[in-house]
């Protein structure tokens, strides 16, 4: 198969070094420059040549044979149903080559490509088609009849029967003419949309510690419910969020019973038990030590139990040291279908430069989740702390009703480049002994935006809103109140370095408001570099931006992209007040710093 060339449009070279020093070449020709990326692309010999050090003659010989079939489908795949394909290796044709009579060496192989005309679609058809079916617009009359767009048109058939409840629906017969002499193809393509079936019985296999009847109770099967491939996979998304699963599968059986379709859930169990734990360092906020202990699978029901330790503050400039820990119990689906309770036991200790306070907190907080990126909560919890402040020793108890909304489009937590978030929390709170009854709201919301050449330049923004309300600060917790600066709200300025001051006395604000910019470049897919600037209020007042100041700082970050998200270090120097420009802090962690 060979095909006569008046003008080398494209070619491309790839050499290493093979055993007993001989070169191997491979040069990819065709008369139609677009396609030489996509059949290099396509090509296992380039695949071979570029991903091992030293191939073996018999394996270049092998991939030379199978490069016809994949040639000709990346001509398809560009609408080109007319072109030959030579391949030599050596100057022999592979596909004259014996897999069993390869060569001991092999120099030099050639691909050359003679696409022919290319062809447009003439006659489509994809039926009986599903009310509402959208098959996509390259899949029409004129089009450029590109394979994958046949491909596309009927996956989109079968998907919007599957969608009523027709399982089973599937490509029956096809008839594809190519017409050389009109550079056409026609299609057609028939589909059998089989019976609307309903969920069968469900059966679990692949458990060991996580007993089947409490899997069954946390997907909330319903059996005899027309079947939808979105509410099947709804079935596995519930069991992942747990976190008790390596992997969850929802495998829909070959035979229907009636019209029941069996559903089988295949589950792989995580190692019961984890460790892990945390470093941070700021030149200002000191280091920040944690760690925690987890199992998966407490009593048997995927229950999970955490007991987090964290001390922060060592070395640093900001009072003295904090410590802490808290021992959460996680139990899903308590109610109906996508909840979780989480219970909260937390004892800790903060030393400021503007406060102490010890507290012991509790709480039991309901999630129910709508979506992926969007959930409600609210429960009840308590407070009991002892604190010293600029308003002296106080001693009190609070009732509090946490309550939070989320909404997480991003398309990373740990490394976002583009989508948005944000959370609402409300807790109002009665207050016993030194503290009086009020509430508390706080809102969190991140943009991203992703630019340039696979997006390499991501544009971030975030605001803070916080107020404490019904309460002096005198009478409110004290932590409930708000302060200003540090890795969460204004890098280049200490860790709450900037709160509410009157009478020559400072203690937190009742308001709070805070705005960040980052512009995050990938210099290399490893290294990636940030500017930033950071700009917080604290107020005396309820509603933020009266009576109360602001500061703000701006650095330059670096980033190393790791499996598990990046390391963050940012210098930073203050840019408002005295100390503007007069020292740079440093912030180091793991993940972007929102």
């Amino acid at each position: 198969m060979s095909g006569h060339f008046k003008t080398l449009v494209s070619s491309i070279s790839i050499a290493i070094i093979a055993q007993a020093a001989v070169a191997q070449d491979l040069t990819i020709a065709v008369d139609v420059a677009d396609l030489e990326p996509v059949l290099r692309q396509a090509s296992l010999v380039a695949t071979v040549l570029s991903t091992e050090d030293a191939p073996l003659a018999q394996d270049l010989i092998a991939a030379a044979r199978a490069d016809y079939q994949r040639i000709i489908a990346g001509l398809y795949s560009e609408g080109y149903y007319g072109g030959t394909v030579s391949i030599r290796v050596d100057g022999r044709e592979a596909a004259s080559i014996a897999p069993l009579d390869a060569p001991e060496t092999v120099g030099a192989i050639s691909i050359e490509v003679n696409a022919g005309q290319r062809f447009t679609f003439g006659q489509v058809s994809i039926a009986p088609l599903a009310d509402g079916t959208v098959l996509p617009d390259g899949f029409a009359t004129g089009q450029t009849a590109r394979s994958g767009d046949v491909k596309a048109a009927v996956a989109a058939a079968v998907a919007a029967w599957r969608a009523e409840g027709h399982a089973k629906a599937a490509p029956t017969s096809q008839q594809i003419t190519a017409r050389h002499s009109e550079a056409e193809l026609n299609v057609a393509v028939g589909i059998d949309a089989g019976p609307q079936v309903s969920f069968g019985p469900l059966t679990v296999s692949g458990n060991e510690d996580v007993r089947t009847d409490a899997i069954t109770r946390i997907v909330g099967y319903r059996q005899g419910t027309v079947f939808s491939p979105d509410e099947a996979e709804k079935l596995a998304d519930r069991l992942r969020r747990t976190g008790a699963f390596s992997s969850v599968a929802v495998i829909e059986g070959d035979t229907l019973i009636g019209t029941a379709l069996p559903i089988e859930l295949q589950v792989s169990e995580k190692l019961p038990r984890r460790l892990g734990y945390g470093v941070e360092m700021s030149t200002v906020d000191g280091l920040t030590l944690s760690g925690y202990w987890m199992h998966r699978n407490m009593l048997g029901g995927a229950q999970r139990l955490r007991v987090d330790g964290i001390v922060s503050g060592i070395a640093g400039e900001t009072g003295g040291i904090d410590y802490g820990t808290t021992v959460t119990y996680a139990y899903p689906r308590p109610f109906s279908i996508d909840t979780e309770a989480v219970a909260t036991l937390a004892l800790e200790h903060e030393d400021e430069p503007d406060y102490k306070l010890d507290q012991l907190t509790g709480s039991v907080i309901v999630t129910r989740l709508f979506s992926d990126n969007r959930a409600i909560e609210g429960g009840i919890g308590f407070v009991t702390a002892e604190s010293e402040d600029a308003n002296g020793i106080r001693e009190y108890t609070l009732l509090t009703l946490p309550m939070a909304g989320t909404v997480d489009r991003r398309d990373s937590t740990l490394n976002p480049k583009n989508g948005h978030y944000a959370s609402l929390d409300l807790t109002p709170f009665v207050g016993f002994g030194d503290a009086g009854t009020g509430g508390r709201l706080y809102f969190d919301g991140r943009y991203y935006r992703s630019v340039g050449t696979d997006d390499n330049v991501t544009f971030a923004l975030r605001g803070q809103l916080g107020s404490v309300m019904g309460v002096s600060i005198a009478e409110a917790p004290t932590d409930y109140l708000f302060y200003s600066g540090g890795g969460d709200s204004v890098r280049g300025e200490g860790y709450k370095s900037l709160g509410y001051t009157t009478g020559g006395q400072t203690t937190g604000g009742r308001s709070f408001a805070a705005i960040s910019a980052e512009t995050r470049i990938d210099v290399t897919p490893s290294i990636g570099m940030v500017g930033f600037v950071d700009a917080g209020f604290i107020g005396g007042g309820s509603v933020p931006f009266d009576d109360g100041e602001w500061q703000s700082g701006a650095g330059l970050g670096l980033r190393y992209n790791t499996g598990i998200g990046p390391i963050r270090l940012d210098l930073a120097t203050p840019t408002s007040g005295d100390g503007a420009g007069q020292s740079i802090n440093l912030y180091v962690g793991i993940g972007q710093a929102f």
